[in-house]
């Protein structure tokens, strides 16, 4: 019987920083949100090849209030574990990127199952992000996180040495929830820097730290070390790596690095880690930062290698024995008729999200509120792209009073890096198209409007929106008839520049690209948009 193979990467489209582990036949991966809410995504499998989206447990103010966050803030690496009966996750809310501060606060939250109900969070610290818990075989807990050096001078897109400063190690009291004791630095990590993202394995004797080195770009990678006590002092993995495609750039996962161990019931040893892939003969990844697996083995010198015996990352991989094969890409055809959101899609920053939409039996409905890209409170509902060619449409209701008032579909990173079909209105048109375009227009965020001439919008009926990818070349379309044909609007746009790398630069974005129903009334009305339907199709991408 032919082994199953698993297929890289495991959580496609902006899922970043996994963090794994495994209860009885049950695997789970937690990744970074960043601003979008609800916080933390937490996948399940039984197999390690097939992955569905089992909670998002931060969903609610007391948890997670954003409202205000820059863009690539909010939720950092997430840390997820078990013990003592509960499911415990550990999370940053990080405040700030630019300049020399970040103002990272680190959380715990427990639950007694994947599912909830997750309490209201223990605050921790704020010494550094990326935090996690080792929950030790004698009973004893222990805190982890990288210590930000606020004068190292390393501010978002151009990380510095000097601003990360090791790892911080410090038990953690669960009775009286607090940290007791010494806080100790324990490592700095090998001479490659920027050592971040710790998680601690015990093995044999050993205590082996894993953290993720040489900035989340393409000079990332999964560094071990090891220690026969939990404050060190730790040894570098001889070849230094675990992980990397830093040396190679023909390799079809980029920028791997930062991940976890995880054991199978029967002793395999597998990794994750994140990694992008990047359009062709560019460095710019719509995706983001996606997650993959490798499959390790223990070598007589005690520490873990790839099994295939590079740090190079595979596309394909052993799976378990036992494992299905991968279930093939699909598409998801929504319509609006249910009181709750499907999973797939998320939101920006607020708690509050009944200020934003409703969700109904005749249709989702966004309710205008402030500007796209705002930091604070807009009416964007999206989910993931997660294909490098794709086609989406939605058919929404909408009729706009004035020009501060519009709907549509956007190609969404953030407000610096988004495309934007909108149902608007024109003082003497009426109800028009309009395409709005931040093309990567970083610090000022200033629009461009790629549409010659706006499109009249006979008749106050639905309007079906469109826009398909391949690759860097996204197309909108529309269309007044349900059963007539497509209609190009505007140019072919740049879809490469909603990805992590446009614009700023790769050190400075950290989500991914959505496909986006939006809402704005900058007016303050709050006028109503209604989306009928949503689809997103999978499609070939001619290389």
């Amino acid at each position: 019987m032919a082994t199953a193979m698993i297929i890289n990467p495991i959580l496609p489209g902006f899922n970043p920083d996994p963090s794994i582990f495994r209860v009885g036949p049950d695997y789970y991966i937690a990744t970074s949100t960043f601003e979008w809410y609800p916080g933390v995504q937490i996948h399940h499998s039984t197999d390690l090849v097939n992955w569905t989206l089992a909670a998002r447990p931060l969903d609610r103010a007391s948890q997670l209030d954003m409202r205000g966050n820059p863009d690539s803030c909010g939720v950092w690496a997430p840390c997820l574990s078990y013990a003592d009966g509960l499911f415990w996750l550990v999370y940053t809310d990080v405040k700030r990127l630019d300049g020399n501060f970040k103002d990272a606060h680190n959380y715990i939250v427990t639950a007694p199952a994947i599912e909830g109900p997750w309490s209201d969070p223990v605050y921790i610290n704020s010494s550094g992000f990326d935090p996690s818990l080792f929950h030790d075989d004698d009973g004893r807990k222990w805190f982890v996180n990288m210590l930000w050096n606020h004068r190292g001078n390393s501010i978002g897109g151009n990380p510095k040495h000097p601003a990360f400063a090791g790892i911080l190690l410090q038990e953690y009291d669960a009775k009286n929830r607090k940290l007791i004791g010494t806080v100790k630095n324990i490592s700095r990590g090998s001479p490659h820097g920027l050592a971040e993202a710790p998680h601690i394995f015990k093995r044999n004797g050993y205590y082996y730290l894993t953290v993720a080195e040489g900035g989340t770009g393409y000079e990332h990678a999964v560094t071990m070390l090891r220690s026969r006590t939990i404050d060190g002092e730790y040894e570098l993995q001889p070849g230094r790596h675990l992980i990397t495609s830093k040396d190679d750039p023909t390799i079809e996962l980029q920028r791997s690095g930062h991940g976890q161990i995880v054991e199978t019931p029967d002793g395999k040893v597998y990794h994750t880690h994140l990694c992008s892939r990047p359009l062709p003969n560019t460095r710019r990844s719509p995706l983001g930062r996606e997650t993959g697996i490798q499959k390790c083995v223990w070598r007589d010198d005690g520490w873990l290698y790839l099994e295939h015996g590079t740090p190079h990352p595979q596309l394909q991989v052993p799976a378990p024995s036992g494992a299905a094969d991968p279930e093939p890409a699909r598409p998801v055809l929504r319509t609006f008729n249910d009181t709750r959101l499907p999973g797939e899609f998320q939101w920006l920053r607020t708690p509050y999200p009944d200020r934003i939409f409703t969700a109904t039996t005749d249709g989702l409905i966004l309710h205008g509120r402030e500007s796209i890209g705002s930091w604070f409170e807009q009416a964007l509902v999206a989910r993931r792209q997660e294909h490098l060619a794709f086609r989406s449409e939605t058919l929404v209701e909408f009729d706009p009073q004035t020009i501060q008032q519009a709907a549509g579909l956007a190609h969404y990173y953030n407000r610096t890096k988004f495309h934007f079909l909108a149902v608007t209105h024109h003082e003497t048109l009426g109800r028009v198209l309009s395409l709005m375009s931040c093309p990567g227009n970083w610090p000022d965020g200033q629009l461009e409007f790629p549409l010659c001439e706006l499109i009249a919008l006979p008749g106050d009926q639905p309007v079906g929106l469109a826009m398909q990818a391949d690759g860097a070349d996204l197309q909108f379309f529309y269309r007044i008839d349900s059963a007539g044909a497509w209609i190009p609007v505007g140019p072919v746009l740049d879809a490469s520049v909603i990805s992590d790398e446009g614009g700023r630069g790769e050190h400075a974005s950290f989500t991914g690209a959505f496909i986006a129903m939006v809402a704005f009334d900058i007016s303050g009305g709050g006028r109503k948009a209604t989306y009928k339907t949503f689809d997103y199709t999978p499609l070939p991408f001619a290389e």
